[in-house]
This record gives structure tokens, C-alpha cells and sequence, in this order.
């Protein structure tokens, strides 16, 4: 059994070819995410004019809901919460015991500066580490 890659023996594997066949998948991916975002920011754009037309619709008669044969239009609030003092809102989830306001992540170059000014002292209880290695390929320079 020999080791492959496309179809290729290790042994016969041009590194050269495969940084450029390497290069020409992600140019060719970033092609398309490029495209593929700007048609879903326009299609973005045409359901928001479409949703305020249909808020407008249901404000004009006074409705919660309006049912019609393609579908129902349903009028919803939605509230999001915004923090303009973050030093006064740590105190207060302090003060309150109220951790659960805040989402469950480590923030990672935050936390990797913490453990470099605590070399030696480990990791904080409940916290593990995984590590892996990882093939970064760049452009040649020009």
C-alpha cells in the first residue's frame, strides 16, 4: 500500500505544484465568496425592502399577523442589549453574582497573555488545551 495524494506517490510529490495548486483552489474560493456575498447582500437588501413594506402594510391596519394564500406576515419586536460602559457593567455582574449575563467563551489572545504572565502556575481550573499544527501558504512576494 503506498501513501497518496491525488493520486500521487509521496515520493513523486512536486511541493512546488502543490503550493500552486494549493494557491489556485483558495483564489478560486475567494472568487466565489466574493461573489457569492455581494449576491447575498443584494438579496439581503430586497428582503429588507420587502419586510418594510409588509411592516408598513400591518401598521397601516393596525395588525399583529395577515394571512394570505403564499404565507402568513407575522409582526414580531425584537429587543437586543447594547453595553456602553463596559467597566460599570463588570461591576454590576460582580456586585450581582451574575455571570450568566455574559456568553460562555475565552476570549484567545486575551487568555494567551494571561498564561504568559503566569508561566508555571498552569491552567485555571476547567480549562484544557488542545493544540495542532497547521500549513499556512502565502503568495510569493513580488
Amino acid at each position: 500500500m503506498t501513501d497518496e495524494v491525488y493520486g500521487v506517490e509521496k515520493q513523486e510529490i512536486n511541493l512546488e505544484q502543490l503550493v500552486n495548486t494549493y494557491l489556485t483552489i483558495r483564489n478560486e474560493r475567494d472568487m466565489l465568496t466574493k461573489q457569492f456575498e455581494a449576491k447575498d447582500r443584494e438579496l439581503k437588501e430586497d428582503l429588507a425592502k420587502l419586510e418594510s413594506v409588509m411592516l408598513s402594510r400591518c401598521n397601516e391596519i393596525n395588525a399583529d399577523s395577515i394571512r394570505t394564500p403564499s404565507g402568513t406576515v407575522v409582526k414580531t419586536l425584537k429587543e437586543n442589549y447594547v453595553c456602553g460602559d463596559w467597566d460599570n457593567f463588570k461591576k454590576y455582574v460582580i456586585e450581582n453574582d451574575a455571570i450568566e449575563l455574559l456568553q460562555q467563551r475565552i476570549h484567545q489572545s486575551n487568555f494567551k497573555e494571561f498564561l504568559a504572565n503566569r508561566q508555571g502556575e498552569g491552567l485555571p481550573p476547567g480549562i484544557s488545551s488542545m493544540k495542532e499544527f497547521n500549513i499556512v501558504v502565502r503568495k510569493p512576494s513580488k
